[in-house]
């Protein structure tokens, strides 16, 4: 009796712990029944696209009531580090943005990420292939493109002219010439963030592009080319020697790039490199009248020219494979990412990467000027630390944040390069 009352008592209790723990596992779905999604991205309240992630957010939501649908949105580098430990750990979001190239590349090398080859027949006619270039590994898709972006000289013009340019330097030898004028005059031609190095690269490729060319740094970076390369080295030096002459703010070195950038909009510097998205808050602020946009002048005119760009289609949204609604979030990420392309471009947040089929009469000029580059440009060269795998990427930053404090040079640069790099 006792044998039979003490199974019994067993019984019961794992019957009661099976139930706790099927009440307690995650399916995927509310209390009353509706999906759940969850995403990431980096549009906080002070992202450029923060505007264009709000209204996207909001029509998928009032187009899906049937979805509970929740976003957080994390800074740029700390996000990189957030994704990259969530991706090693399988503890991913449905959704979340990403750099295409290398850097999802590795995320699906690890079979983290959701194929959306057949969603993506869905949308096939308003966003060309050609832009699926970037997210596409052996023949299959894995994300969703939203905006593509170079990176852009932004001028402030009432600060040149006081130095007698009516017009954008057009040359590198009128830049330099520009420079000294400024620095001469009290002015602090550029700022730059030291604090977050993807930031001292938009200076640094776009000075290694103009000096070796194009097809030498894709190649380099594409693990192609060794990085001993007599180019980089002297554009290193060309940009240390920038450095050394005061073009760049010395404080910068310290600053975050939204202070760099305000620092800027507040007539601080005379020039801003930095990514095109920056368009739509400079149409919007105080010196909105005054702001132009160029690419980066030649400076080695046998290797590069005029048309050459550092950036291409990037921004990305791409679904874990580890979601209980990987399709339902797949078509999530597609309907997402074209709102926000529609949104972000008509913000000034970049280019289009699916094909406008609505009225974009109400672009910003610098957004207008930026298209113009783009439709003249020869080649791309993607930003560094997407182009290459994270590993090599880190090491690739490492570099670059001691070529800005000067703590090497430009031999040192390459030759560290070539023995960290494999």
């Amino acid at each position: 009796m006792r044998k039979f009352k003490l199974m019994s008592l067993l019984l019961a209790l794992v019957m009661i712990v099976s139930s706790i723990t099927a009440c307690g596992k995650d399916d995927g779905k509310t209390a009353d029944g509706k999906t759940k999604l969850t995403m990431w991205c980096i549009a906080t309240e002070s992202d450029s696209n923060r505007h264009a992630y709000e209204e996207a957010i909001k029509e998928y939501q009032a187009a899906h009531p049937d979805v509970e649908f929740t976003w957080e949105a994390t800074q740029n580098e700390e996000y990189k580090t957030k994704i990259k430990a969530a991706v090693a750990s399988n503890e991913m979001p449905d959704i979340f943005f990403t750099w295409s190239c290398a850097f999802l590349g590795d995320f699906v090398d690890a079979g983290r990420v959701y194929c959306v080859d057949e969603v993506y027949k869905k949308y096939a006619s308003e966003l060309p292939a050609v832009m699926m270039g970037n997210v596409t590994y052996d023949g299959k898709y894995y994300g969703v493109p939203t905006t593509m972006n170079i990176v852009g000289m932004f001028c402030n013009m009432k600060i040149l002219a006081e130095v007698g340019y009516n017009e954008v330097p057009g040359t590198y030898d009128e830049l330099i010439e520009c420079c000294d004028k400024l620095v001469a005059a009290g002015y602090i031609p550029f700022g730059c963030s030291g604090k977050e190095t993807w930031c001292v690269t938009e200076y640094l490729e776009s000075i290694i592009e103009k000096t070796a060319g194009a097809t030498a740094l894709n190649q380099i970076f594409a693990g192609k080319a060794s990085w001993d390369n007599a180019d980089v080295s002297k554009a290193v030096g060309i940009f240390q020697e920038m450095i050394d002459k005061g073009y760049f703010d010395p404080s910068g070195i310290a600053l975050g790039n939204d202070e760099v950038k305000a620092n800027f909009m507040a007539g601080k510097y005379a020039f801003y490199m930095n990514g095109t998205w920056n368009c739509a808050d400079f149409a919007k602020s105080d010196i909105a009248d005054s702001v132009k946009v160029a690419e980066f002048p030649v400076i080695d005119s046998s290797k590069s020219k005029l048309g050459e760009l550092i950036g291409g289609p990037s921004d990305t949204l791409a679904v874990a494979a580890s979601s209980k609604n990987a399709e339902v979030a797949a078509e999530a990420a597609f309907e997402l990412g074209k709102a926000i392309c529609h949104y972000g471009y008509l913000d000034g947040n970049g280019l289009p990467a699916w094909t406008p089929n609505y009225d974009t009469s109400s672009l910003n000029a610098l957004t207008v000027a930026v298209a113009d580059i783009v439709a003249k440009s020869s080649q791309m060269v993607l930003f560094g630390d997407t182009a290459m795998s994270a590993d090599r990427a880190n090491i690739y930053l490492d570099y670059v944040s001691k070529i800005y404090s000067s703590k090497i040079n430009g031999e040192e640069f390459v030759n560290g390069l070539v023995k960290d790099i494999k």
